[in-house]
């Protein structure tokens, strides 16, 4: 089992409180297993929740469970970096789509997440947020024959975006041909609902924009690349959906 530090012990007693309110029946077994430590640990964790003031109810006798009282209340929501950058860029998408649903108080939420980062993060998150790019709607052509790309490959696509590394890819073409592609990750191109990567192909050495949901396989390697002004994808940009 994985050794923990104080800042994973942290992250594990937050998340147990948010899971022993939702469950209805949870074993310090399973609870173990689902984080990856140890029966011991486990207890120690509940006992540390009880010195904090937190009601969990336990069950006696062999299959027992725990769970957090429903009416105690979790508290305030702690995100971890990536998570509060994702929901931050998230944000930023849908207010760049203009959509007048849901959007009354994104901006007060923005802001309590922007001020919760400091100038060095907070500049970096800007950064990101400014190679992702909104175009217009895909066409009903290209809705029509869309997929949800697989969750392997979108968790690959977004790590080495934001790590401005290289990206190995399996992809599809429109007419079938399947091939193996490095590409640079450079923007992220949103026409709704179709997710594209603004990229420059290492087998070409030129500007490409590729599908997300033609991707069957993607992993990210160590190499790093420089990111170049969206200039230099102009024509990628504008390129007619049904080309792509």
């Amino acid at each position: 089992m994985a050794r923990t530090n104080a800042q994973d012990r942290l992250r594990r007693l937050e998340l147990l409180a948010v899971q022993l309110k939702q469950d209805a029946h949870c074993t310090v077994k399973d609870l173990a297993q689902q984080h990856d430590v140890s029966a011991r640990t486990i207890a120690r964790d509940l006992a540390l929740m009880r010195d904090q003031g937190m009601q969990i109810d336990a069950d006696r006798g062999r299959g027992g469970g725990v769970r957090l009282d429903r009416n105690w209340g979790v508290g305030r929501m702690n995100l971890t970096y990536a998570e509060a950058v994702d929901l931050l860029i998230s944000i930023a998408v849908a207010e760049q789509m203009n959509s007048p649903m849901l959007l009354a108080n994104l901006a007060s939420v923005r802001r309590q997440l922007v001020a919760s980062f400091s100038p060095e993060k907070r500049n970096k998150v800007n950064r990101l947020k400014s190679r992702i790019l909104i175009g217009v709607t895909a066409s009903t052509y290209v809705q029509a024959g869309a997929k949800a790309p697989p969750k392997r490959v979108v968790q690959a696509v977004h790590q080495a975006f934001v790590d401005q590394k290289v990206l190995e890819l399996r992809y599809q073409r429109e007419d079938g041909a399947i091939s193996d592609r490095q590409i640079e990750p450079q923007y992220l191109l949103l026409k709704y609902p179709i997710w594209y990567v603004v990229a420059i192909d290492r087998l070409t050495d030129e500007p490409r924009t590729f599908r997300c949901d033609r991707m069957l396989e993607a992993s990210m390697c160590e190499a790093r690349f420089k990111l170049l002004s969206k200039e230099a994808f102009q024509p990628s940009l504008v390129v007619d959906d049904q080309s792509l």
